[in-house]
């Protein structure tokens, strides 16, 4: 198992309330798997994939229980100087706004050889064909033209994708991707899903965390649903997308447009996403739930399988 993470909380502390924003949450990643991480915004999805790399700033953020095993050795209890070894040699990060991560100060070529002189040993001449070879390979027309250039004289969609380029690199194991398409059209999102499909490697992971099921259809292995801070469902996709079982789930794959509902006002999930600070009694998805039981209100469930890779976080299959 490449990546194992159990039992993880996440709070913050703002203005001297602590909110619960990640609870009990445990997933797990193999090589040549693709997880899509799946929920509306505000479910907790990126709190809980940062804290694989400690992107987290810390105060306010705090890990408060659970291990992130990465082949075996706890991100958690590691020095940071050897978890910064690790950072973009064996985990890459593909952040949502490539501008929080590219800096609008230096040139695109400066910045891809300062993330290979991190960790390797190569000349200058070197890192900087290596850098115009994954340019290259990302899609960037004339790479040795736009290396020269500063992040705000590129598109969205090259911005994009020199991120890209500089979380793969150094061809990592483990890629978390965070709404890496958000921020595109939909011809440059097709563009930069494609491609990422393209260079993920069988013996490499991807986490992609998004809302969008259409995304996760195309490019998951496996899927795992997250609500109000916790995991709701998680199965094998092939699974997931022929019977989704948590009601949330189902909600979620009625919104998606299809050719069978073309013409038609697409069902959406009354209410919004509960505020940490405010999460419901009992099950956290009843107020929103259309098959909700009197016990839904006062009775938490707990996450059981229900299958050989396949869990469920609802009181109408237990019992």
């Amino acid at each position: 198992m490449l990546l194992e993470i159990k039992n993880l909380s996440v709070e913050f502390e703002i203005e001297d309330e602590r909110i619960r924003a990640v609870e009990d949450l445990s997933l797990h990643l193999k090589r040549g798997e693709i997880l899509g991480l799946v929920g509306e915004s505000g479910c907790g999805k990126s709190a809980a994939c940062m804290c694989i790399p400690r992107l987290l700033p810390a105060p306010p953020a705090r890990i408060t229980a659970g291990r992130i095993l990465f082949d075996g050795d706890d991100l958690l209890q590691m020095p940071i100087e050897q978890l910064r070894k690790i950072r973009g040699e064996r985990i890459g990060v593909i952040f949502q706004d490539p501008m929080t991560a590219l800096s609008p100060l230096h040139r695109i070529q400066r910045q891809l050889q300062e993330v290979i002189h991190l960790h390797r040993r190569l000349s200058r001449t070197q890192s900087r064909e290596l850098a115009l070879s994954w340019l290259d390979k990302v899609g960037i027309p004339a790479p040795a033209e736009k290396a020269e250039a500063l992040p705000h004289q590129l598109s969205g969609g090259m911005q994009q994708r020199v991120m890209i380029a500089m979380a793969l690199i150094l061809e990592p194991d483990l890629i978390i991707a965070d709404e890496p398409t958000t921020a595109l059209d939909v011809t440059i999102q097709a563009q930069v899903l494609r491609l990422m499909r393209d260079l993920h490697r069988k013996d490499s992971a991807l986490l992609l965390i998004t809302h969008d099921m259409g995304v996760v259809s195309q490019m998951a292995t496996h899927v795992a649903v997250m609500y109000a801070g916790q995991i709701v469902e998680s199965s094998a996709a092939e699974q997931f997308f022929a019977a989704p079982e948590h009601p949330y789930s189902k909600a979620l794959l009625k919104a998606l447009p299809s050719a069978a509902t073309r013409g038609k006002k697409l069902d959406a999930i009354p209410g919004y996403v509960p505020s940490p600070a405010n999460f419901p009694t009992g099950c956290r998805f009843h107020p929103r739930c259309t098959s909700v039981m009197p016990q839904c209100r006062t009775t938490h469930p707990p996450l059981i399988e229900t299958a050989p890779d396949r869990k469920v976080r609802c009181l109408l299959y237990q019992g």
